[in-house]
């Protein structure tokens, strides 16, 4: 008799091992096996991307200190951490049903129907309340799905942390690039206002028409515009970089031109494989929703089955305190249930069906975060390809203009050319100094786009241990 219920007893704990939730197969990356090369396309190293930690991309100690005070107070991110906090709760809140409820009741009472007929009774009792054996998995693929999408979670508060210190870095960027815009309209407007003068004191001779001075008013005036727009948007950009900090800042920790900044942002090296986007939070994210998924269907697959639920009493029970503790007061009790539905108009059976689509779109989203990870870096790796190339006429166009600029507004003072050419070159080379500055701030976005689109921070997953 006791060998038969210990083989029983082997049968429900290898029962209770089993899980009816299919394989996780992670398919093949939907995209080459490199990257794109070619003319538009720097080509790739024969090495691994390194993983790289923002400060070896952001060199300069005032943007890693800036980016230091943002991870400690920024509000978006203390969201995603608690977020994790609650995933990884739900965890444990999941995992407690897999084992036994043990409880504690007491009760005590006195009755008196008259002189020396009074007596009390009192009980104690402790047991398992409502124990389900776990045969077919239920409870313990519950608990898996649950673990995965904390995982999917802490991997979306380390896109989260991705984005911060991506976003941090362009805001810095584009406060040194409106910083040097404002130097440019500053200049013009000097200029301006010594071509207003002059032309005023040549009208005043009888040499110039009214027509050059207004057009020399009109270019203080677009200058003096600029000014204003320029230092609304330094003032933006200081805005938004208080919000990503997340409290007050050293305004001597931003840049006081794109120049201090362009050499601080390392550019990054491109890997051959592809196959280093899975390092990519979202990408992680979309692979934990996938292993939930399907733990999910384990779990509607058990519900097809029956359920058994074990109970247990044991304590005290007399009606008299002075005897509560005689052999003959000790009482027990165990019992079980099993319950199976016999129809439910294929209710639960449509139950797995919802968890093996639900599988499907979790296989489609992640195939889509890989595909969209090797775009985004496709694009970056593009325009790192052939930035520099356009910095380099930039560069040349606007000394171009300026050289334009001085030999035009020479040939006007002398009489030979007219004022509207030492205006249109004024405007000419307005427009290529802020042309130069933008494609500067292109190659600097290009190059933090690049470290964001890779994933590239060893820290984003230092949040908090992984949950049990």
């Amino acid at each position: 008799m006791i060998a038969v219920r210990a083989l029983l007893l082997a049968g429900t704990l290898a029962l209770a091992g089993c899980s009816l939730a299919p394989k996780t197969v992670l398919p093949a990356p939907p995209v080459p096996q490199s990257w794109p090369v070619g003319d538009a396309y720097l080509l790739a190293s024969e090495a691994a991307l390194p993983i790289l930690s923002y400060k070896s991309v952001f060199t300069d100690p005032r943007l890693q200190a800036l980016t230091e005070q943002a991870l400690v107070n920024n509000r978006d991110l203390r969201v995603a951490y608690a977020n994790v906090a609650a995933a990884r709760a739900q965890v444990r809140v999941t995992r407690s049903a897999q084992f036994p409820e043990l409880g504690v009741s007491g009760g005590a009472g006195y009755s008196d129907s008259g002189p020396g007929n009074g007596s009390g009774d009192f009980s104690l009792r402790g047991g398992i309340t409502g124990f389900e054996l776990d045969l077919f998995g239920r409870l313990a693929n519950a608990t898996e799905a649950d673990r995965n999408r904390a995982l999917g979670t802490e991997a979306a508060s380390r896109t989260v942390r991705l984005a911060l210190i991506a976003n941090l870095a362009d805001a810095w960027a584009t406060y040194g690039a409106d910083r040097d815009l404002l130097q440019i309209a500053e200049d013009t407007a000097a200029n301006a206002r010594e071509s207003v003068r002059l032309t005023k004191a040549r009208l005043d001779g009888g040499v110039a028409p009214r027509t050059d001075l207004r057009q020399a008013e009109q270019i203080l005036a677009t200058a003096e515009d600029s000014i204003a727009q320029q230092k609304t948007a330094l003032a933006q950009d200081e805005n938004l970089i208080r919000l990503l900090v997340g409290g007050d800042i050293d305004r001597a920790l931003l840049p006081a031109s794109l120049t201090e900044v362009t050499p601080s942002v390392v550019a990054l090296p491109a890997g051959v494989s592809s196959e280093i986007l899975l390092r990519r939070p979202d990408v992680i994210e979309a692979e934990y929703g996938l292993r939930a998924a399907n733990a999910d269907i384990g779990v509607a697959r058990a519900r097809l089955f029956p359920s058994i639920s074990l109970t247990g009493l044991l304590g005290f029970a007399s009606n008299a305190l002075s005897s509560l503790f005689d052999s003959g007061s000790f009482n027990w009790s165990a019992g079980g249930d099993a319950t199976a539905t016999i129809f439910d108009a294929g209710g639960r059976r449509a139950g797995v069906a919802v968890s093996e689509a639900q599988r499907d779109a979790a296989l489609a989203n992640y195939e889509s975060a890989i595909q969209t990870a090797f775009r985004e870096v496709a694009d970056a790796l593009a325009v790192q390809g052939t930035i520099s190339e356009r910095v380099r006429a930039a560069a040349a166009n606007s000394a171009a203009a300026a050289d334009t600029a001085t030999l035009t507004d020479a040939r006007y003072k002398g009489g030979v050319d007219s004022f509207l050419s030492s205006l249109d070159a004024q405007r000419s080379l307005y427009a290529a100094r802020r042309s130069e500055i933008g494609t500067q701030l292109l190659l600097v976005s290009t190059r933090i786009a690049l470290f964001r689109a890779l994933g590239g921070d060893s820290n984003a997953g230092s949040t908090a241990p992984s949950p049990q």
